[in-house]
């Protein structure tokens, strides 16, 4: 210890350093790993198991929520070090682009929803939205449009196509309503793309009692869940992938929806619970 104060050497900032306590920095010197060190390290393998779950998509505060969920008694900032230790991180989202085209000629139609997306227990199938993205294959693109439930975040209808006519986002739309059967009118709500502008989608809305509703030209915020819905998708299925056919990501798209989605991923929205959990929740 002589030698390193002299050589100007200080185990109190080299620790500081390195994010790790004097005790811990001790202890490995002797051999020796304390009790910290031990947990530390049961921890890890149970944050690298959550993370490995999650496809490893979550981050910090999910990975936390899990051990939380489970009966871990541990603070947010120690998951978060010692993911940064392990080299474990979430997927960041990215910006994408936009694949709706405003008809200047459409008829106009109200905002129903006003940027207001907060769940909210007391409304399941009462307000829901939806978008168009897209999916590169070596076929071309695949576009998929989805309806989501905006009170539990839950996917309740979606499709696929080579296409974007407005009978994608009718097709989405029917979907939900044969798979929710909601028991009174439920708005729709997206942007001013000319498929959720058209005359066909007008026609279906009314066959199932459905108010439409469209933001703002331009306006990503008016219709910010299913933005991030799409971000989120495209994130975690690995937004620089490349599919070898049309099928195989449809079959892709299936599983994350459905599988993953829907049931198990955690929403800090819903308190860090699934969409699926949460609507459970609400039924009992």
């Amino acid at each position: 210890m002589e030698a390193e104060k002299q050589a100007g050497h200080s185990v109190k900032r080299a620790c500081g350093l390195l994010e790790v306590s004097r005790a811990a920095f001790y202890a490995r010197r002797s051999g020796e790993l304390g009790p910290r060190a031990v947990r530390d390290a049961e921890l890890t393998d149970k944050i690298t198991e959550i993370h490995t779950d999650s496809r490893g998509s979550y981050g910090a505060p999910r990975v936390h929520a899990v051990l939380r969920q489970g009966g871990e008694r541990c603070g947010r900032r120690r998951v978060a070090r010692l993911m940064r230790q392990a080299g474990i991180e979430g997927r960041h989202r990215r910006r994408r682009h936009r694949t709706t085209i405003p008809d200047p000629h459409a008829s106009a139609r109200p905002d129903l929803v006003g940027r207001d997306f907060r769940p909210d227990p007391a409304a399941l199938d009462s307000r829901w939205c939806g978008d168009i993205t897209y999916i590169a294959t070596d076929e071309g693109w695949l576009y998929l449009a989805t309806v989501i439930d905006i009170a539990s975040r839950r996917v309740v209808g979606w499709a696929t196509a080579d296409h974007l006519r407005a009978e994608l986002v009718a097709d989405a739309l029917r979907a939900a309503c044969r798979s929710r059967r909601p028991p009174t009118s439920v708005i729709f709500h997206s942007d001013r793309g000319c498929q959720y502008t058209s005359r066909e989608l007008a026609v279906l809305a009314d066959e199932f009692d459905i108010r439409l509703s469209v933001g703002r030209t331009g306006q990503c915020w008016d219709n910010a869940l299913a933005e991030s819905f799409f971000s989120t998708l495209k994130n975690e299925l690995g937004d620089d992938r490349r599919w070898p056919s049309r099928a195989t990501a449809h079959t892709a798209i299936f599983e994350w929806i459905e599988g993953w989605y829907n049931i198990r991923r955690l929403h800090s929205s819903l308190g860090y619970r699934s969409p699926a959990d949460y609507e459970t929740a609400l039924a009992a």
